[in-house]
């Protein structure tokens, strides 16, 4: 008990020139990020706590991904965070920021899969959509239609303007805000693609990628797409007064809210635990969290808390996080995601 009460002070004193904080005696995993990975990492908290009455529950905020690497990657002690959820893999910008505070062993670790739908509110229209008509729906420049070699301000209002199939409706989309991990996923996934069905498109990414970024994930400011950085349930909301609304959600939260949202199929494929799976629904990702190794031996219940995350009462097909709306991993990949967390393996890019 002394080693480990030493052991925490000296954590505590590396970023801050040896001088001890109040807060040095800190007794509980924190974690930081993903407003996606949010709601599983708090069930694993809440199941961990209660199954392990000599370690306090864990502390979990949601502070988006971006916003949580920021916050793990800011140094090591207990004034960070010990662990990051993120809705996407780790940049490599950000572990070079991580090392440079000295933060320099970060251990991945991958949690399932989620798909991003795009949803209305149910009794909606439905919508088939495609991610070229999504692009060209919420882009801020899109190729003319007369001449698809050129770029124009999106002129388009309604759905049906860029495809006659689909409903004679306003254009109206809510989607997360950049610090949303989601938001990163949804340009690279939708937007990206969408763009790259134009040939010039795709190959100005190879000789100036800076401007095909620009063109290809840059959305409207004209009102027809609205960044939304609180939680969803705010969406919820905006669609109840825009029925022919739409918005940006992932699979758990659809899953979870089945009776108030009806999903648009992509490229005529439903969201679904069984197409997200099998990789058939093209909008989907993995998820993560991200453990700084320096605190696994200083902070109590880290490798205890890991344990249970990764465990087949957690992440396994019959898992508490399946009811939650987690895809769960097949059986290879939770094998090597145990393996990898128990030996604490840092990740490399």
């Amino acid at each position: 008990m002394l080693k480990r009460s030493l052991s925490i002070l000296a954590l505590a004193s590396i970023a801050v020139g040896g001088v001890a904080h109040a807060q040095a005696a800190r007794d509980y995993v924190t974690l930081v990020g993903s407003s996606t990975v949010f709601p599983f990492a708090s069930t694993v908290a809440e199941h961990f706590g209660k199954a392990n009455p000599k370690f306090k529950t864990p502390k979990v905020e949601s502070t988006g991904t971006g916003g949580g690497f920021k916050l793990f990657c800011g140094g090591v002690g207990v004034q960070y965070p010990d662990i990051s959820n993120a809705s996407r893999r780790v940049k490599a910008s950000e572990l070079e920021g991580c090392a440079a505070n000295g933060v320099k062993d970060v251990v991945e670790v991958k949690i399932g899969y989620d798909g991003i739908t795009i949803a209305t509110k149910k009794g909606a229209p439905a919508y088939k959509l495609t991610r070229k008509e999504i692009y060209l729906a919420v882009a801020k420049v899109v190729p003319d239609s007369k001449d698809p070699n050129t770029l124009i301000a999106n002129p388009y209002k309604n759905w049906n303007q860029i495809n006659s199939a689909l409903p004679n409706v306003a254009i109206q989309v809510f989607g997360p805000a950049p610090n949303h991990g989601t938001r990163d996923a949804f340009m690279e996934l939708v937007l990206q693609n969408g763009c790259e069905q134009y040939a010039w498109l795709k190959s100005l990414k190879e000789v100036d990628e800076k401007r095909y970024l620009k063109v290809c994930t840059q959305v409207r400011e004209d009102g027809v797409w609205t960044d939304v950085s609180e939680d969803y349930a705010l969406i919820m909301g905006k669609l109840a007064g825009n029925p022919n609304a739409l918005a940006v959600f992932t699979f758990s939260y659809l899953d979870q809210n089945g009776d108030k949202l009806a999903a648009a199929t992509v490229e005529g494929k439903a969201p679904s635990f069984a197409t997200i799976a099998d990789g058939s629904y093209p909008i989907s990702r993995p998820l993560f969290f991200y453990v700084k190794k320096a605190h696994v031996s200083v902070i109590p219940g880290i490798k205890e808390f890991i344990a249970e995350f990764v465990s087949d009462k957690s992440m396994g097909a019959d898992g508490y996080l399946a009811e939650r709306g987690l895809i769960p991993l097949k059986a290879g990949e939770l094998a090597k995601t145990r393996k990898d967390a128990a030996d604490l393996k840092a990740v490399r890019l």
